[in-house]
């Protein structure tokens, strides 16, 4: 493995590991078992090395869509949906840096190319579920995913964590698929 893999290696570990603070470019040098300057010599700051790390993040979520059930269209988009909490509760550091803009460069191309495949999936599984009234399918997935991503991080935050009416992200994503795909397991009532 060559020093510019090795350091997005030991990145990526040094954050599963000990969170985003300790992603350092000295740290990771010094995990890597390379010079302290070693890391300006393969990126041009600390911006584009915690990129290629998210763009890894990216590319892992994206593999977990590759392999969703066959099913009908909105059994994979509820797939989709458990896939994504899931990967956020197993990968919180990453998925903490995926989404900070104050740590990655989002003009980054592999980075920008990653995240756009991942949207432009799960866009493409709501769009196949149809019945938005009009609305495009790509609003109603940038909604539904904002509602999945609050979701996951009130969960890891503890803001739901221990909550009497959220006895678990599961249930709470369950009812937010509810919400979104209008499944007729809802109760109207006698009179409808």
């Amino acid at each position: 493995m060559g020093t510019r893999q090795r350091l997005i290696t030991t990145a990526s570990e040094l954050l599963a590991e000990e969170g985003v603070g300790a992603v350092t470019l000295r740290g990771i040098a010094k995990a890597a078992g390379v010079s302290h300057g070693a890391p300006l010599r393969h990126f041009s700051g600390r911006a584009e090395l915690l990129s290629a790390v998210a763009t890894l993040g990216f590319t892992e979520l994206l593999g977990h869509r590759v392999h969703l059930p066959d099913g009908s269209p909105r059994e994979r988009l509820t797939a989709a949906c458990h896939a994504y909490v899931d990967f956020a509760l197993r990968r919180p550091a990453m998925f903490e840096l995926m989404f900070r803009r104050d740590l990655i460069d989002s003009e980054d191309p592999a980075l920008a190319a990653a995240s756009s495949a991942v949207f432009d999936e799960f866009a493409a599984l709501v769009a196949a579920v149809g019945g938005h009234g009009g609305t495009d399918p790509r609003l109603v997935a940038a909604s539904l995913w904002a509602a999945l991503h609050g979701l996951a991080q009130l969960w890891l935050w503890g803001g739901l964590a221990g909550a009497s009416f959220a006895p678990s992200p599961e249930a709470a994503l369950a009812v937010t698929l509810d919400a979104y795909l209008d499944t007729p397991t809802r109760s109207t009532g006698p009179n409808t």
